[in-house]
């Protein structure tokens, strides 16, 4: 029997009230909280860095009695800045940031990943193709050598470049230390070990590794260290790709399943490489990103590159901003800080990491892109062009088979292959058209509800032309625009019985217009920094072919194929290594200028193209920094 409907008001209020009750009388939340106390030199003590004691004092004076041992420090960041991060109420956090010496105490914040021919197109933009390549060549027998190349003075110098991301993949090809010298003396970093890596997977090329686990101290002085879970490899991909592009050493021959073939090498082929695993897949703890920063500066690295950011939604002040607080000191031990625009374009006020003393970057398309054809039953053919990445060539032959929209494309939760949208009977074994009408559904999201249903393949047409291509594995997949995608729908509703064959996906060399600015680029003016130019510059970051752990993942790697060691992303996380190789090839030659000086001079000589500024590999003997 049905409740009346006042019974069922006084229960909803009786539960209300309960849920009330219940939340007043429970303890405070506690979160983490980064405490951010500024630069050594600004401490009371003449320099000298807090010891732990005063910061347990400091949380103490902000604990109530009966916290006992809950309270108690989580990091502590103690080379080139003070400050820690601890678990904290609200009201602590604000008690705490009114204490002598504090500058900010801010959340914990959660930042995200913003994830070959690069570099010679780069180089060919230039003019200096070969003069690159004999300067690369000769940097990687002897760094220290004082003769000059065609002009160009070979580096004098071993660079360091620290990558804060994921991880890195030790056994690629583009780690290993052929013809590399020493570790130089000045490194001071170690190479941890962990589950499922051991200090013998460093070696000259990669000089340095570090994890991340949670350390305490708790108020009895005693410090409890949880042991870290994991090791520095990266199972996600993101860092081992990054860090490949910045310094990869030369690797011929590589691809992606026959794809983007050639040398695949980082822009400093010669520079070390020290990683410092700060993130997963899930995103990158503000407090751990802090004391990765606090490390690398204190291990001697010349660069950290860090493609990673807020959201533009939530973008902090400069002085709740983990990256703009670690970079800023960093600057001021003369360590350049490159770090990656975000991928929220192409709307405007969308880009991240824009203090300042960052080096921003953009990314742009290059002059290779990627097409596959579709051809219909009437003979009609359709090239598409750098709209994904399709392996159908490595399967055993592209198949003809049905073509169809569901429901004639009039029922819109159907047409945008919603989740669950799909009927399985009427999906298996064809080819589904999705009309991307609701930009809200990623291609991932739509290619996955159409395999589920057991549907052969997959058309999306996209009114968008984002130009950017999508790598669908091994599943059919091709992504036309709305011209394309008007004449394919009249084909359907003309035809009795549609048919549709997807071709091979292939390399097209020479593509132009290039460089262009990618589609998803954040795009400025930053909002903390209207007056001053964000990003700073642009860097290939669409279909970059570089390092990634070889994963046997289902649905990705081709019958008879093993799993690749190389693969093809996009996003400014690519652009951002771009420009950390051509500042640490600058920092080779000239390793007494400053980070303001490689920033100005690679800034201040760059092509200009399509009304924005790339990058381009000059002249060294020629460059010179502008004030």
């Amino acid at each position: 029997m049905a409740l009346p409907p006042s019974m069922l008001q006084t229960i909803c209020f009786l539960y209300a009230a309960l849920l009330l009750l219940s939340s007043s009388s429970a303890d405070p939340i506690r979160q983490q909280y980064v405490v951010y106390m500024g630069s050594s030199s600004s401490s009371a003590n003449g320099g000298e860095f807090a010891p732990e004691s005063a910061y347990l004092q400091m949380l103490s004076s902000v604990t109530e009695s009966d916290d006992g041992g809950e309270m108690g420090l989580v990091r502590r960041y103690q080379h080139a800045f003070r400050g820690f991060s601890a678990m904290l109420t609200e009201d602590q956090a604000s008690a705490l940031s009114g204490q002598e010496g504090v500058i900010s105490v801010f959340p914990d914040p959660i930042l995200k990943l913003h994830t070959t021919r690069s570099w010679d197109f780069l180089e060919s933009m230039s003019g200096l193709s070969n003069l690159m390549s004999s300067s690369n060549s000769s940097s990687s027998s002897s760094s220290t050598s004082g003769h000059h190349i065609s002009g160009v003075p070979s580096p004098r110098r071993d660079v360091i470049i620290g990558v804060i991301d994921t991880g890195i993949w030790p056994e690629s090809p583009s780690f290993n230390d052929e013809g590399i010298g020493e570790i130089p003396s000045r490194w001071k970093g170690i190479c941890m070990e962990g589950s499922d890596f051991r200090k013998s997977n460093c070696n000259r090329k990669l000089i340095g590794a570090r994890y991340y686990g949670t350390e305490r101290t708790y108020n009895d002085n005693k410090t409890h260290s949880s042991k870290p879970k994991g090791s520095p490899r990266d199972t996600v991909g993101h860092g081992t790709h990054t860090a490949s592009i910045a310094a990869g050493s030369p690797v011929a021959n590589a691809s992606y399943y026959g794809l983007a073939r050639g040398t695949a090498k980082g822009g400093a082929p010669s520079a070390r490489i020290a990683v410092y695993k700060a993130c997963s897949e899930d995103g990158c703890s503000g407090s751990t990103l802090l004391k990765a920063i606090d490390d690398a500066i204190a291990d001697g690295v010349d660069f950290i590159s860090i493609s990673i950011g807020m959201s533009s939604t939530f973008q902090a002040d400069f002085l709740e901003d983990p990256i703009a607080i670690g970079a800023f000191h960093a600057q001021e031990k003369g360590v350049t800080v490159v770090c990656s625009a975000g991928n929220e374009g192409p709307q405007l006020n969308t880009v991240v990491n824009s203090a300042p003393w960052i080096f921003t970057a953009a990314a742009s398309n290059i002059d290779r892109d990627f097409q596959s054809t579709l051809v219909l039953g009437d003979g009609r053919t359709f090239k598409v062009r750098c709209k994904y990445l399709l392996l159908l060539n490595l399967m055993f032959n592209a198949m003809e088979i049905m073509l169809r929209a569901l429901f004639l494309l009039l029922w819109e939760f159907s047409s945008n292959c919603y989740p669950g949208s799909l009927d399985r009977n009427k999906v298996a074994g064809k080819i589904v058209v999705c009309v991307a009408s609701d930009f809200s559904i990623s291609r991932r999201i739509r290619k996955m509800v159409v395999e589920d249903a057991r549907g052969r393949g997959m058309i999306l047409v996209n009114p968008e032309d984002t130009g950017v291509p999508f790598d669908s594995g091994t599943f059919p997949f091709i992504e036309v625009g709305g011209r394309y995608g008007t004449s394919i729908l009249k084909y359907m509703n003309k035809t009795k019985n549609p048919k549709g064959t997807i071709l091979a996906a292939v390399d097209v060399p020479g593509y132009r217009p290039a460089p262009s600015v990618a589609y998803f680029s954040s795009r400025g003016p930053g909002p903390l920094t209207e007056n001053i130019l964000k990003p700073d510059v642009m860097a290939p970051g669409v279909s970059i072919l570089a390092a990634f752990p070889p994963k046997n993942v289902t649905g990705t790697v081709p019958a008879g194929e093993k799993p690749s060691w190389y693969a093809l992303k996009s996003g400014t996380s690519m652009a951002c290594p771009h420009v950390t190789g051509a500042a640490a090839f600058v920092k080779s030659v000239h390793p007494k200028w400053s980070p303001s000086m490689i920033k100005s001079a690679l800034m201040t000589t760059g092509n200009l193209c399509c009304y924005t500024l790339i990058i381009v590999m000059i002249n060294l003997s020629k460059l010179e920094p502008i004030f």
